[in-house]
């Protein structure tokens, strides 16, 4: 049990580092809101700042009380997703690696918040015209993550197979 423990803690900090070092490699080959196209029409990279939370919401509110608000938030619900981390047994393994995935990309988040004062997104997914909000692999974490606990919380169909087939 103790092996599988660390593989969940183990993939927390591998995710993290992903996370800061390619927000690093953004930050140091690409000037703000420079735009470097990957697939045409479709995939790009372009470095943005952040301020408000996950896909840009909130990013609007520039003073410095909603600032340091969005931060306390942030902050709580990362509480929060460790608490749940922690006490989710290991029996229960698609749920622990969902709340692996969001914690991960909490403390990514997180982490640009407090050393940065904003978050570093990059990606940035179109079709022709129309723009998804940019975004980065914290984001995508927690997104996975999200999904993956709304899949196997809320369908008790897949998680009866998955527990059955441990």
């Amino acid at each position: 049990m103790k092996k599988i423990s660390c593989f969940y803690h183990f993939l927390v900090l591998f995710l993290v580092g992903l996370d800061q070092l390619s927000k690093f490699l953004v930050v140091t080959s690409l000037f703000l809101f420079q735009r470097v196209e990957i697939i045409p029409g479709f995939f790009g990279l372009t470095r943005i700042h952040n301020r408000g939370v996950i896909f840009g919401a909130f990013s609007h509110l520039q003073q410095p009380a909603a600032r340091i608000i969005l931060t306390l938030i942030s902050l709580l619900a990362l509480i929060i997703v460790f608490i749940f981390y922690l006490k989710t047994p290991l029996t229960e393994k698609m749920i622990k690696l969902s709340f692996t995935f969001i914690l991960a990309g909490a403390i990514g988040n997180l982490l640009d918040r407090l050393i940065r004062g904003y978050v570093v997104d990059f990606i940035d997914l179109h079709l022709g015209r129309h723009h998804w909000p940019f975004f980065n692999l914290a984001d995508t974490c927690i997104t996975v993550g999200g999904v993956m606990l709304i899949i196997f919380l809320f369908i008790p169909q897949r998680r009866k197979e998955c527990s059955q087939s441990s």
